[in-house]
């Protein structure tokens, strides 16, 4: 069985490191009550995985970080939270235990993590939830996502002007050009409003505590900031934050402080949402996003375009998947397509004798069967994302409604098109005649993060967050990062036959994501919605969808716990001949490429391109349980499960 070994000495070990970092904090579970959300050590043989070579981050969402292995799942007993960071868990529960609801857990999960986990999110940055009110059972979908400036032609990211038709500069990612209006403020505050209990500014104690007293360099970040140094010495701010003078990386366990973010936090908590979208911090993000120091493409962002951003309530993508409904994110976000398209298909087929082999507490290994089945629906999900799926402002589904591409008799033709015994390779899209625009692949977004959380009124919330590649346009100002977000638009306007694409760039437009926040419901024995059963989520790019698929798999079709099925391998294909077998999981062996992996040879006799590069989901799933809640939390990435346990 693979173990990894420890590649940063020091400061080697992710989980001493997290005991570090709550140094000071009770142990006992009576301190839970009164907000003191103590964690307990959760796994063994933590190890950090090295910097990835020159590209790879290109096509992988951002770098691995190791595996803990043997993680078991927390149990509580009202309330519980997930995120991706123990500092940021930690505050969002100690909210919960002192009466807030999940829209105020939320805020102090976000503002903590835009300091600790910067590399993925922010509130340069955008993000998608679903929120359940337990009162009144409805489900609300808040759109935060990014939006391009008005100013924005098809060819905004293509090069600099009509006339100097060069790409932009250093990069186009790099450029201000890559820089969305950033929306996740005005998602948390629209979310408070309207489920929030506690004051806001109360909600922005800990983050602005921490970044004026110092929190420690994580092994994650520590690791983003090595691969990506050469990209953040170029912004004048990033490399004073993130770099020794020299332009040598911060290392892992260094004490850093953030006391521009925390006059930033300051400033919205007194002034709410506006004093980002107005007002001397917007000035300092127009200056920031349109400085042309370093040779750098300006971005065309205008205060008034930072005035007008407004985050949209759209309805909720719900489906049936055998008993349970399913409810995730519609569009700009794909992944609740996605998601419930792959699951629509997969209802033609009996997973429940396809459970992973020899399970333990990391879940098992994967059948190849099973492997097959999934990826191969997956194939066909995205096949029809690819095509149909864009910013539903400006680019409307077939038919008008997502039920076209998730209706059951359709995805039973989709089931149909899959060969037990044979990988198709690519799937070709649905024909829905002729279609206004076409799509084309997702880009990949690096730079994510996912929260998920119940509170002791039985609301519920699910928010991935997001400042696209790890440390999105590398543009930071007062004392936070910009997104690059508009770089998941498509790269060209045109497909090869000149027909516009539809993910392409337009003013105001949101680029289509993979983000997919989830809500699951138990059925009421009529068939109709009944209680809420699971939530869960993923950050990890154009995978998102694979991530979640899996994971729901194991819990409603396997039965395996929330830790079991969010530690089990990651596996699952996009649209293309390669299925992806997570080689950070200690059961992939992934010497020779492969070679050797009796999973990975069965699934290439099935005429698979097998991957085993490691995979970087950070998946986190509740599980409501008589008494109470279990949660588990991804041993790929720093997150832990908090809550009033016992």
């Amino acid at each position: 069985m693979k173990r990894y070994r420890p590649l940063y000495t020091g400061a080697a070990s992710a989980l001493l490191l997290v005991s570090g970092l709550l140094a000071g904090c009770s142990s006992s579970h009576s301190d839970a009550s009164n907000g003191g959300c103590p964690i307990t050590p959760n796994g063994t043989h933590v190890s950090v995985a090295a910097p990835p070579a020159s590209g790879d981050i290109a096509n992988n969402p951002e770098i691995g970080t190791g595996y803990r292995t043997d993680m078991t799942s927390v149990r509580t007993h009202t309330y519980a939270v997930s995120t991706a960071n123990p500092l940021s868990t930690q505050a969002a529960c100690r909210v919960l235990a002192s009466g807030g609801t999940a829209a105020d857990a939320l805020v102090a999960a976000q503002m903590v993590l835009g300091l600790v986990e910067p590399q993925a999110t922010g509130i340069g940055g955008g993000a998608f939830m679903l929120y359940y009110n337990a009162a009144n059972k409805t489900i609300d979908a808040y759109d935060g996502r990014e939006t391009a400036p008005a100013s924005a032609t098809e060819n905004y990211l293509r090069w600099v002007s009509d006339t100097d038709q060069t790409t932009p500069h250093p990069s186009t990612r790099a450029s201000g050009r890559s820089i969305g209006v950033p929306g996740v403020l005005r998602l948390l505050e629209a979310a408070h409003n309207d489920h929030g209990k506690q004051p806001w500014h109360d909600l922005f104690t800990p983050a602005i505590d921490m970044a004026d007293n110092g929190f420690a360099i994580s092994p994650r970040m520590g690791a983003e900031i090595a691969a990506t140094a050469k990209d953040l010495a170029g912004d004048d701010n990033a490399k004073a934050y993130f770099l020794h003078p020299d332009g040598s990386p911060k290392p892992i366990g260094t004490t850093i402080t953030d006391p521009a973010f925390g006059k930033a936090l300051s400033t919205i908590a007194a002034g709410g949402a506006n004093a980002f979208y107005t007002g001397p911090l917007a000035h300092d993000i127009v200056d920031a996003a349109g400085t042309t120091s370093n040779g750098r493409t300006a971005s065309q962002i205008t205060l008034a375009d930072l005035a007008a951003y407004q985050a949209k309530k759209r309805t909720a993508v719900c489906t049936d998947y055998r008993t349970h409904t399913i409810c995730g994110m519609p569009g700009p976000s794909s992944g609740g397509i996605t998601v419930a398209s792959a699951l629509g298909i997969l209802e033609n087929f009996d997973l429940s004798q396809l459970g992973p082999d020899r399970l333990d507490r990391n879940g098992g290994v994967p059948k190849a069967q099973a492997v097959h089945l999934i990826s191969e629906a997956e194939r066909l999900a995205y096949a029809d994302r690819d095509k149909y799926v864009a910013d539903p402002d400006f680019v409307p589904l077939p038919g008008g409604t997502p039920d076209t591409l998730l209706n059951k008799p359709y995805l039973k033709q989709r089931a149909a098109l899959i060969n037990p015994a044979h990988t198709m390779g690519t799937a070709q899209p649905g024909d829905f005649g002729a279609v206004p625009v076409a799509a084309g692949p997702q880009q990949p977004e690096h730079g994510t993060s996912h929260i998920s959380v119940v509170d002791k009124y039985g609301n519920a919330a699910t928010m991935t967050t997001t400042v696209e590649s790890s440390f999105g346009s590398f543009h930071m100002v007062d004392g936070f990062i910009l997104n690059n977000q508009l770089t998941d638009f498509s790269a060209s306007p045109t497909a090869p036959d000149g027909t516009p694409v539809a993910n392409r760039v337009q003013a105001g437009k949101r680029p289509r994501s993979s983000m997919s926040p989830t809500l699951v419901f138990d059925h009421n024995p009529d068939g109709t919605r009944g209680p809420l059963a699971y939530v869960t989520g993923s950050p990890g790019g154009g995978m998102i969808p694979e991530f979640v698929v899996k994971t729901l798999v194991a819990l409603l079709d396997w039965n395996l716990d929330p830790q079991q099925a969010v530690s089990l391998a990651d596996f699952g294909a996009q649209n293309t001949p390669v299925t992806g077998i997570g080689g950070e999981d200690p059961d992939i062996d992934t010497a020779d490429n492969g070679d050797h992996n009796a999973l990975v040879q069965q699934l290439r006799a099935m005429g698979h391109q097998v991957s085993v590069v490691q995979q970087s989901s950070g998946l986190s799933a509740l599980k409501r349980e008589p008494g109470g809640w279990i949660g588990g939390a991804d041993p790929r990435r720093e997150g832990v499960v908090m809550g009033d346990t016992y």
